[in-house]
């Protein structure tokens, strides 16, 4: 069994071939993003077992992705193909300055009829860590209820529960997302939250706050993502300030979030210290701000060691 299983939707993402309004691009790269299976895929591409639950459209795009996450040596093996229902898509519009707007194409998609039947409790049970974010409840109620359930299985088997807030203004309010958030955060060991997250469900730009706020709901370990200023991560014993990783000129800054929290789960599932896993999850942020795509960016283990002058990079 995978030693993390997370679930979500994935969907078909239409990269810019330029810079610029999206009205006026014409040409495209088909590509992938979930912030999920993200996670998945950078945690495998660091060497470790990954595994992904989720509903795809039994269409072309259903088996891009599928074939895709598979190919990057995640279990896919509980992914259901919904004939009834479409993959979701969506267009990204790049700034000239990197900044990046996106616009989804989901309602009604596959993953979003995700339900509690759909979970295998065996396959959570067995894992070491069950990852989910805040976008899955925002798809819809049975969505919602079955990341609720995953959590709950989690939980009850002794599996480490990581929570990414993730929120999404365009799925639903802030103060939406805030009460819902909150009722995961008490199922959740690690939270890997944003400053702004911390805002809208708390009310507060602090990070020490917005981590004494989780851990004040039950969890044990939270890192807290500043962008340019790196992480704080905070336990009741604990607190480290560790630094960004400047990796080179950001292009993309979407998948940066997936690819600190792969990093960071790369680290509990070795057994890091606090300071080496949050060091390991910054190296990693800052590597996939670099490259333009959602998992294109997440590194290797032999990128990172590149990175971090431990390994010499043979080029030629």
């Amino acid at each position: 069994m995978p030693e993390l299983i997370t679930l979500g939707e994935t969907m078909a993402v239409f990269n810019p071939a330029s810079s610029g309004p999206l009205q006026y691009i014409a040409d495209f790269k088909r590509l992938i993003g979930g912030a999920e299976s993200n996670v998945a895929i950078g945690v495998s591409r660091l060497g470790h077992s990954a595994g992904w639950i989720s509903r795809l459209g039994d269409d072309p795009f259903g088996r891009f992705i599928n074939n895709f996450i598979r190919g990057e040596g995640v279990d896919t093996s509980r992914v259901i193909f919904d004939e009834g229902h479409p993959t979701g898509v969506y267009f990204k519009e790049i700034r000239a300055s990197g900044d990046v707007t996106v616009y989804y194409y989901r309602k009604g998609s596959a993953a979003s009829t995700m339900s509690p039947a759909d979970l295998d409790e065996d396959y959570i049970k067995n894992a070491r860590i069950l990852h989910v974010s805040g976008i899955t409840p925002a798809l819809s109620d049975s969505c919602r209820k079955t990341v609720f359930k995953a959590m709950e299985i989690a939980k009850a088997s002794g599996v480490t529960v990581s929570f990414d807030p993730n929120i999404r203004l365009k799925l639903w309010s802030g103060q939406q997302a805030a009460g819902v958030l909150k009722e995961m955060a008490r199922y959740a060991d690690i939270v890997l939250p944003g400053i702004d997250e911390g805002e809208i469900m708390f009310g507060s730009r602090d990070p020490k706050a917005i981590a004494e706020e989780f851990l004040k709901l039950g969890a044990s370990t939270v890192a807290v993502k500043l962008g340019k200023e790196g992480a704080m991560a905070v336990t009741r014993d604990e607190e480290i300030m560790s630094p960004a990783f400047d990796a080179g000129p950001v292009i993309d800054t979407v998948g940066a979030g997936d690819a600190f929290a792969s990093g960071f789960l790369t680290g509990v599932l070795e057994g890091m210290p606090l300071e080496q896993a949050v060091e390991l999850a910054n190296t990693c942020g800052g590597f996939a701000t670099t490259i333009v795509g959602d998992v294109e960016g997440l590194p290797s283990r032999r990128e990172i060691e590149a990175l971090t002058g431990t390994k010499r990079l043979i080029e030629r």
